[in-house]
């Protein structure tokens, strides 16, 4: 059953080495999703599961003690899903974000899992991916990842869309009110125009929260760089 979850962007430019001289700008989105991060640990969860956006190879489920990189971002650093299990590499850039969030709060609560879904999954696969994670244990808590739209400004990674700003006050305040039938309600073309990243993710989190009468809590809401960054919390 899920207990609790939280939700997370996943910008690599969170990662400071990766921001480098424009890392403060994003301090603010950090502390929110370590206070984020603060509320599944105090859940006390039995399985904690990781989900992000994901594409090719990065998609599906990923063990404790997968590795990712932000070579790929000039960074020379790698990170880890949870213990060192052996496992080798492969994770995402979403679910690589997520792995430093957890290493910088020094997360050991509970065994970690990740999964990585694909943009075109519909939000009923969404939903069964979802409601699946939710009965692996008897306490799940998820740490979702994902950006809200990319066409907030004219210097947005997509261009300005006048239908950004209606999107993410939607996602924000789905967010904040544990509004489950809302998320699902998530227009998927529309999603896929404005590049929002989390709209399968969220649709997981759904799924996964059905039945179990979640409060929300939005703890962040920005879009420094024309792109939607939203932190919240489930409990």
């Amino acid at each position: 059953m899920l207990v609790a979850a939280a939700v997370c962007p996943c910008p690599p430019l969170l990662v400071p080495e990766v921001a480098a001289g424009a890392a403060p700008e994003l301090d603010s989105a950090r502390a929110a999703c370590t206070g984020a991060l603060g509320v599944l640990a105090a859940a006390r969860p039995d399985l904690l599961v990781v989900v992000g956006p994901a594409e090719g190879s990065g998609s599906g489920r990923h063990p404790e003690g997968t590795t990712g990189s932000f070579r790929g971002f000039g960074v020379d650093l790698e990170v880890r899903l949870g213990r060192d299990t052996g496992t080798g590499g492969g994770l995402p850039p979403s679910l690589a974000v997520a792995a430093w969030l957890l290493e910088r709060t020094g997360w050991s609560d509970a065994p970690i899992e990740g999964l990585g879904v694909e943009e075109s999954l519909t939000p009923e696969r969404c939903a069964a991916a979802g409601r699946d994670l939710a009965a692996r244990a008897g306490r799940v808590a998820l740490l979702v990842m994902g950006d809200g739209s990319a066409r907030r400004t004219l210097k947005a990674p997509g261009y300005l869309d006048e239908r950004a700003d209606p999107f993410d006050m939607g996602v924000a305040r789905a967010l904040e009110e544990a509004d489950t039938s809302a998320l699902m309600a998530l227009d998927v073309p529309l999603a896929h125009d404005l590049k929002a990243s989390g709209r399968a993710p969220w649709q997981v989190l759904a799924g996964a929260a059905e039945d179990a009468g979640l409060s929300g809590t939005l703890l962040h809401d920005d879009a420094p760089y024309g792109v939607g960054y939203l932190v919240a919390a489930w409990s």
